[in-house]
């Protein structure tokens, strides 16, 4: 009898190997994941999916319906911990998958299980432990490892079919992947990434099947029904859920079909849908220089071996950088010279998510792209570093670099191969003394384990504890922007703390939708037992809500008023002068609460800016991280601490430190600040810290300034901050 040899393409994958792979990637991700929240989107989107809220646009409804089932999952002891144990899973998923990828490229130029093993492994680690692969696997600040899956799982299915364009299976693995498509877009727009590279790899593969118009409608019906889960946002909407952006649903009182399948509907969705509030130009108008916008990827790229946030190793970055990217275009062209009809899949993938990718997000200067070039002009930076849109491209790079790297380890032991051994054993010994090359696959995990852990890392929630407690009992606070607003949203919907707190953010009041929200909030009452021992007895009733206003008067406030000539606004003893020019919505509101609940509510704001446009600086003191609106101008005999930030009281924000604040403490035990861009969040207690001992130095109790102050530098020191802060200090 005959035997008949298959290809190595149709060899069964290596999926226990995966899984072995994924098992160990989620076991590293798992030793530094984050406990709680994070910076930035994380909170926002933690709170979304435990409470089935809809977060900003476009409101990501697959990565809400999963993670409200992690939430439910007793996998984790808190909630936050479980959601980001979701980035986790996803992403060590995802480096298996990628494990199947590498190994099933090897197979048609290495015909040794084992090496291709290595090979796969050595791939998997390299993308594993990039930067903002792992940095993004540890706390679940979005939804981008959902779309990592996503991306990963249509790679390995496109590899199949090209296996077998013309099997049983192969026309249902295309609607499959279409499907796939249109599910990922359901989490986020990085959904279609792969198309491209799909259309690609078909057209060179069987271009015939382009030409198949029933298989194409169905496809293009299993696309659409992916993005299904869109629908649940106007009926969650109808719901008013605590965050519901841009409320997308014709129903403002229950849900009817009546409402729900209506023109307002459609017209409500659609803005939030096509993140019409974004209002980014056209791609022919270039934010950056397009050479700068290479610039940015090319910066983070850099970071991926060896973040170096200090810029003490910047050579060595600079070297391992050039290192992985020759690595990854040397395993890009074995890759073409070896197996050219994969090739036609991953090429265009990698030119998706490096230069088209690039040219599509049409991002101004990076954060610290900016910052290192010295552009003052916040307009033209970005208001955070955006790594984290590249994932897809690191995290894809781990597959060229690692198959660049096996190459280099076997064309070594060739060389090698006529000095070891006899020939029975030589290629094996050839191949060991060459093995000490793939160490190179550890610098990443090396370089990277202090800077991507995120393990211990308490700061945020402690943050958002401070600055609620920092406001007295049924207060108003109006924050300014994602990061001191997005913690506090999470520590009162996930973990109740201070409820009776109303939270307005200037950028979303100058909304119609976030108005109504606030009106529609329930009044929660002040849990004394719970709150900071210097607010007992200070709350005997509760009071009235926070705005009187009907849902049809909130939204009569229009977008702003032009002041022709200078206006008195006056509440009681609250008399602000409001200059000419234009008072926006979010001003108008600011006012609207003063007329409505002031003093009965505590009016605070977290930045004192916010009070200069509508006239209140006067009246401003800082209580700790917040500033107290005082119902009568602060003037010098009060008692209060003249600094460089406006009034302080000194008393309270004694108190606060010693008795409430717990973030210094976490700041500390953090350590190095790696992400700048949100410095200014620890830079906060610094700047609190170091004016508090001014002020007790100025009222004589110099023992206590030195304790604060050794406070102040031992957070400086520990989150590396101490170059920014000193000159402050001094």
């Amino acid at each position: 009898m005959t035997s008949i040899s298959l290809p190595r393409s149709a060899e069964k994958p290596p999926y226990l190997a995966a899984a072995i792979a994924s098992i160990v990637v989620l076991a590293l991700y798992v030793l530094t994941l984050a406990p709680t929240t994070a910076m930035w989107d994380t909170s926002e989107y933690i709170a979304a999916a435990y409470r089935m809220s809809l977060p900003h646009p476009p409101g990501n409804p697959l990565f809400i319906l999963v993670g409200r089932v992690f939430t439910l999952l007793p996998i984790a002891p808190t909630i936050a911990e479980r959601v980001n144990l979701l980035a986790a899973i996803t992403s060590a998923l995802a480096a298996g998958l990628w494990f199947l990828v590498t190994e099933r490229i090897l197979r048609t130029w290495i015909e040794e299980r084992w090496q291709r093993l290595v090979g796969a492994a050595v791939a998997t680690l390299i993308g594993a432990t990039a930067f903002t692969v792992w940095n993004q696997s540890v706390v679940n600040e979005k939804v981008y490892t959902i779309s990592l899956l996503g991306f990963v799982v249509i790679s390995w299915l496109t590899l199949r079919w090209l296996d077998s364009p013309d099997g049983f299976r192969a026309d249902r693995i295309l609607i499959l992947i279409a499907y796939l498509l249109g599910l990922g877009y359901a989490n986020h727009m990085a959904g279609f990434l792969a198309a491209p590279a799909v259309a690609v790899a078909v057209l060179t593969r069987r271009p015939t099947t382009l030409v198949r118009w029933r298989l194409i409608l169905v496809a293009l019906a299993a696309l659409l029904f992916g993005m299904t889960p869109f629908a649940t946002q106007p009926i969650r909407s109808a719901y008013h859920p605590p965050l519901n952006t841009g409320e997308p649903t014709g129903c403002m009182n229950g849900l009817e079909a009546s409402c729900l399948f209506s023109g307002e509907t459609v017209d409500r969705f659609l803005p939030n849908f096509n993140r019409d509030q974004y209002q980014k130009p056209p791609l022919s108008e270039r934010q950056a220089p397009i050479t700068a916008q290479i610039g940015m990827w090319w910066e983070y790229f850099r970071w991926q071996w060896l973040r170096d946030v200090e810029g003490d190793s910047a050579g060595l970055q600079r070297a391992l950088a050039v290192i992985f990217l020759a690595l990854g275009l040397y395993g890009g062209w074995v890759h073409w010279r070896r197996d050219r009809t994969t090739f036609w899949y991953f090429g265009p993938l990698m030119l998706t998510v490096t230069l088209l990718l690039i040219y599509y997000m049409n991002f101004k200067l990076g954060w610290t792209q900016g910052e290192r070039l010295g552009v003052d002009d916040f307009s033209r930076r970005e208001v955070r570093d955006r790594d984290y849109f590249y994932l897809w491209s690191f995290s894809a790079w781990g597959v060229w670099a690692g198959i660049g790297l096996v190459a280099i380890w076997r064309e070594l032991a060739e060389g090698i191969a006529p000095f070891v051994g006899g020939a029975t054993t030589r290629a094996r010994r050839a191949l060991l003394a060459a093995s000490p090359v793939l160490v190179l696959a550890f610098v990443p995990l090396i370089g990277n384990r202090a800077d991507a852990s995120r393990r211990g890392e308490t700061f945020t929630r402690e943050w958002a504890r401070d600055l609620l407690n920092s406001v007295e009992p049924y207060g108003v606070i109006i924050t300014n922007g994602d990061n001191d607003t997005f913690p506090l949203w999470y520590a009162q919907d996930v973990e109740g703390i201070r409820q009776d707190v109303t939270v307005a953010v200037t950028s979303l009041l100058n909304t119609d939708w976030y108005v109504r929200q606030i009106l529609r909030r329930p009044l929660y009452d002040y849990d004394e037992s719970a709150g900071p021992a210097i607010y007992r007895g200070m709350a005997p009733r509760k009071p009235g809500p926070p705005l009187s206003l009907t849902i049809a008067e909130a939204d009569q406030i229009p977008p702003y008023v032009q002041v022709r000539e200078p206006q008195i606004f006056r509440k009681d003893s609250l008399v602000a002068r409001i200059e000419p020019g234009f008072l926006t919505r979010d001003q108008l509101m600011i006012l609207r609460f003063i007329r409505d609940s002031f003093p009965e509510r505590p009016l605070y704001l977290a930045t004192p800016v916010i009070a200069g446009p509508i006239g209140l600086s006067p009246y401003v003191v800082a209580h700790g991280l917040a500033y107290k609106v005082l119902p009568r101008p602060v003037k010098p005999e009060d008692g209060y601490l003249r600094s460089p930030m406006g009034w302080m009281d000194v008393a309270r924000t004694r108190a606060l430190w010693d008795t409430v604040y717990g973030a210094h403490d976490a700041a500390i035990s953090r350590g190095k600040w790696v992400d700048r861009a949100s410095s200014n969040m620890p830079m906060a207690y610094l700047l609190t810290g170091a004016y508090l001992a001014e002020g007790l130095y100025r009222s004589g109790d110099s023992t206590k300034a030195t304790a604060v102050m050794d406070t102040v530098m031992a957070i400086a020191r520990a989150t590396d901050l101490e170059s920014l802060f000193r000159p402050i200090a001094q």
